[in-house]
């Protein structure tokens, strides 16, 4: 892993995007990818082993939302609460928590191991806005979040029915797909009340891949 290379290719990928990241955000992330591909060899907490890949899908595909969650808090409050379902390794989770301090975000996961890596990235990095809860997210005690997101987690109906107590009356649903997901919201919409507000398409730097950003909204709200 060429430290150099992917300093200057993640400041290039974050202005592409128009995420203002200072030096210090740029080596919490790379220190946080540089951890995840250790903690790999042992712990499994992603399918990528290439450090290459890594920074693509992982980092750089994770940051390609900040301006969205960024556009909700200016209609919302600078103290978002966000909740990210199925986090894994901390994705997008950690990468939202070093993007902004004063995003409050809690990463859940059924997985020990992972959240462990996630409770360790907290301390090793400096996130005091980050936190790792190891629980099932249907069994935790609602969290009253601005935000719930969800990345590779769940189709959408299952994002929802598990997810949507923990949402506040003001907040919003976020789930990031690859392709436009319409079977899962012909599904969603015959069996809940929650639909499609509207899909942002995402363009990752460096990745020649389909990706979107998928809101929902209660009917009715």
């Amino acid at each position: 892993m060429d430290i150099d290379s992917f300093r200057q290719r993640l400041q290039l990928a974050a202005q592409a995007l128009g995420v203002e990241l200072q030096g210090a955000q740029i080596d919490t992330l790379l220190t946080y990818l540089q951890q995840m591909q250790r903690w790999n060899k042992t712990y499994n907490l992603t399918a990528l082993r290439d450090p290459e890949l890594m920074l693509i899908q992982h980092i750089f595909d994770s940051l390609s939302i900040v301006p969205c969650i960024q556009a909700i808090a200016a209609n919302l409050t600078p103290n978002l609460k966000i909740v990210d379902v199925g986090s894994g390794g901390g994705l997008p989770g950690v990468v939202l928590a070093t993007s902004c301090s004063t995003w409050n975000v809690h990463c859940i996961d059924a997985v020990e191991k992972k959240m462990a890596f996630v409770r360790q990235m907290s301390a090793v990095l400096g996130l005091h806005n980050l936190n790792a809860h190891h629980v099932r997210i249907e069994q935790v005690e609602p969290f009253s979040a601005d935000i719930v997101i969800s990345r590779a987690f769940a189709s959408l109906i299952d994002f929802v029915q598990l997810s949507e107590r923990h949402v506040n009356p003001t907040g919003q649903m976020l789930a990031m797909k690859a392709k436009y997901p319409a079977e899962e919201i012909k599904e969603l919409e015959r069996a809940t009340s929650w639909r499609v507000d509207h899909i942002k398409e995402l363009v990752v730097p460096e990745l020649d891949a389909e990706r979107c950003l998928v809101y929902l909204k209660r009917v009715g709200v």
